[in-house]
């Protein structure tokens, strides 16, 4: 049975190509994919448009298989933190994040992450491994099945634990099964992958799919975001600009700069100037975010007057900032505070 691939690991041409080995024509794999995604199914017997024989063959090739939700947590101001375990006694989270007449769903390409960046909790514990696309999109499944916020996710960001341009392969499938017309039927311009700063794998995403980009920054100068990120050693911050010049943004479209505030490091009017100087000629729009404090973390949260200034320095300069608003500060929900443990800090 360890043998079996998982059908819901595999994208529509990959269904395609394993069922004409068995003789089958391809439309017979779009609608395996509407039976596991729109439909719900968990097992082959449910795919009653299927003949018999064929279900039993599927049977015996493949496995159906999702993470486990194990248990959702409700913040205060009405955020969602789900916990998922996985088949291998790993744990990892999503958040459900509420907006005005949605809902957006932030998920996990990654069980922990080896990126290091100093600020996040859930690169202290390291990576542990890369998810496979059925972990990825099975965030969403069953969000989408087992919570009455489900039916109004609207919007996916790829902003979890983990990076997920380091898990290049497995996120594009899952990114092409939420966005196939037979699997989740997502618009791919509701779909947001947020990288550390991995430019040759920015530079490939662009040609392989379009969805929107978030590039966290976090720093107006390689001294410092060689300290905070270690990602910007090998990939340092003219080199990382280069690429998202590069990258294609159709129509009105913007890349998305995050850029997390933390006192005394990185939140003066002075950086906000380098900030507005570095960013010059790129069609972008900014995310400030002040930072979540947890436990042991040398960094804090600025002050509301701080941020105010370092945000009109940017407005001054005809950049969109906006100051996005931590959701789940008190579950540990919130942007960099995501562990993927049953006991969180």
């Amino acid at each position: 049975m360890e043998d079996r691939l998982n059908i819901r690991d595999m994208s529509l041409p990959e269904i395609e190509a394993l069922i004409t080995t068995l003789g089958k024509e391809k439309y017979r794999a779009r609608q395996i994919m509407k039976c596991l995604y729109q439909k719900g199914a968990t097992s082959f017997a449910e795919m009653t448009a299927l003949s018999r024989e064929f279900r039993a063959r599927m049977e015996d090739l493949v496995v159906i298989a999702e993470p486990v939700l194990d248990r959702i947590q409700t913040s205060a101001d009405g955020t969602k933190k789900a916990l998922f375990g996985l088949a291998d006694g790993l744990f990892i989270e999503s958040v459900l994040i509420p907006g005005r007449n949605h809902w957006t769903a932030c998920i996990s390409t990654q069980a922990g992450c080896a990126m290091g960046c100093l600020f996040c909790l859930t690169g202290r514990r390291g990576l542990m491994r890369n998810l496979s696309p059925s972990e990825i999109t099975g965030q969403m499944t069953m969000l989408r099945r087992f919570t009455p916020e489900g039916p109004e996710i609207k919007n996916i960001v790829l902003m979890g634990m983990g990076e997920p341009l380091a898990n290049y392969d497995h996120t594009v499938t899952a990114i092409r099964i939420l966005t196939s017309d037979y699997g989740l039927g997502f618009s791919n311009r509701k779909i947001t992958v947020s990288t550390c700063g991995l430019a040759p794998q920015i530079v490939r995403l662009g040609r392989d799919i379009c969805v929107n980009l978030a590039i966290s920054l976090n720093a107006p100068d390689d001294r410092r975001r060689n300290a905070l990120m270690p990602v910007n050693r090998k990939y340092p911050i003219a080199t990382l600009l280069e690429a998202c010049r590069d990258y294609p943004m159709p129509g009105r479209r913007m890349l998305t700069f995050e850029y997390i505030l933390m006192a005394g490091v990185n939140d003066s009017p002075a950086d906000a100037r380098k900030l507005a100087l570095l960013l010059k000629n790129i069609r972008c729009k900014l995310n400030l975010i002040t930072f979540n404090e947890f436990s042991a973390s040398p960094f804090r949260t600025p002050s509301p007057e701080a941020v105010s200034a370092f945000q009109q320095v940017l407005l001054d300069h005809r950049y969109t900032a906006i100051l996005r608003a931590s959701r789940g500060r008190d579950i540990l929900a919130a942007c960099g505070q995501l562990s993927g443990t049953r006991d969180a800090e």
